[in-house]
């Protein structure tokens, strides 16, 4: 991180946590974790991991600080940490359940993110924490996919029953739908990004992998490739303002050799991500080092735009505890940096009409 950043991402309580989302996928590094223990004040780290939810990865991080950390603090995030892993078992279910479901309908679907994306970035995968099911399905099988989903029990929550489902989702690319039995909700995407212009090759035909949550539990997700772009795009989409988020990109990283984060940037700009990887790219390198022992942090920050949008990130990310929404123009960042997520006018344009739209609605 930058020396002198005044945000919370100086502060000692964001490092350790920073540190031990590091830990989560990389292994502790030897004697780091125990000598950022000293100087920190427990109940705002505990209030920082549960903001930006990532109170598993906290909570596996500090196993190996031992005695550093209070015991009320231990058990405070081993007590989340078990509570994550129970809705997420109860999450595997619910979508190995859906999957089994549109399969026989015939309808294609897709998981993103949640327990796929920790599967293939974490050692103890039901530690990260999610609060739905994502999953991706075709724009002309839209009403079908509904029709399942309320088989289910789903009932739409966004937009309001009253709605035309299907105008809803030529302007968005997601509706919400939850159960009220059991307060499960689902994502039903029919394309991945905000923006149509953004990641326009990523979809429902995209190549994809099947990846095992738990013996007889195999979900489909997006490729390696498709993958780590769709995630760029989605962090950029918000700015960043959650350690989850850079986190889950950093664990994917990691896994590979450094000619191999090159490639995968340079995919992720073939598949449309523009600056969002670059963003997303300098980002995790800020945080987590991920683009050491590669060219890549030199040849992106020739780009001031670039540079300019990670720096935001940067400052997001340790705007503290808080919600966006919860503080005067707190989202005016993240919908300003929207609009330099691609070059050109035409996208800025598009995007002006896009936010007003949703301004609308």
């Amino acid at each position: 991180m930058p020396p002198g950043d005044p945000t919370i991402a100086a502060s000692p309580e964001f490092r350790l946590l920073v540190e031990c989302c590091r830990a989560s996928f990389a292994g502790p590094a030897d004697g780091a974790l125990r000598g950022l223990c000293r100087a920190v004040d427990w109940p705002l780290f505990v209030r920082l991991a549960r903001f930006h939810r990532v109170q598993g990865l906290a909570w596996s991080g500090l196993r190996s600080a031992g005695p550093q950390v209070p015991r009320d603090i231990a058990n405070v995030l081993a007590a989340d940490a078990r509570a994550i892993a129970a809705v997420n078992l109860t999450f595997a279910l619910e979508a190995r359940d859906l999957c089994s479901s549109f399969e026989k309908k015939g309808l294609p679907i897709l998981f993103v993110k949640g327990l796929t994306l920790a599967a293939l970035a974490y050692p103890e995968p039901f530690l990260k924490m999610g609060w739905d099911i994502d999953i991706l399905t075709k724009a002309g099988d839209l009403a079908r996919a509904a029709a399942a989903l309320e088989e289910r029990g789903y009932a739409r929550t966004i937009p309001a029953p009253g709605a035309d489902l299907r105008q809803w989702h030529s302007k968005r690319k997601e509706s919400l739908w939850s159960r009220p039995a059991d307060a499960m909700q689902v994502e039903l995407h029919t394309r991945l990004a905000d923006s149509p212009m953004l990641i326009p090759g990523i979809g429902i035909d995209s190549s994809e992998r099947r990846v095992e949550l738990l013996p007889g539990i195999s979900l489909p997700t997006l490729s390696e490739d498709e993958l780590i772009a769709y995630l760029c795009v989605h962090g950029a989409s918000s700015l960043w303002f959650r350690l989850k988020w850079v986190t889950d990109l950093a664990a994917l990283l990691h896994h590979l050799q450094p000619a191999e984060v090159e490639r995968v940037y340079e995919r992720s700009q073939q598949l449309g991500a523009g600056r969002a990887s670059a963003q997303a790219f300098l980002h995790a390198d800020d945080l987590f080092g991920s683009l050491k022992a590669t060219r890549l942090r030199e040849t992106l920050e020739e780009d001031r735009v670039s540079r300019n949008l990670a720096a935001w990130a940067l400052r997001q990310v340790g705007r503290g505890p808080s919600e966006p929404t919860q503080t005067p123009l707190g989202t005016l960042a993240i919908h300003a940096s929207q609009f330099f997520l691609l070059p050109g006018t035409r996208f800025k344009i598009d995007e002006l009409f896009r936010q007003a739209s949703n301004c609308l609605r």
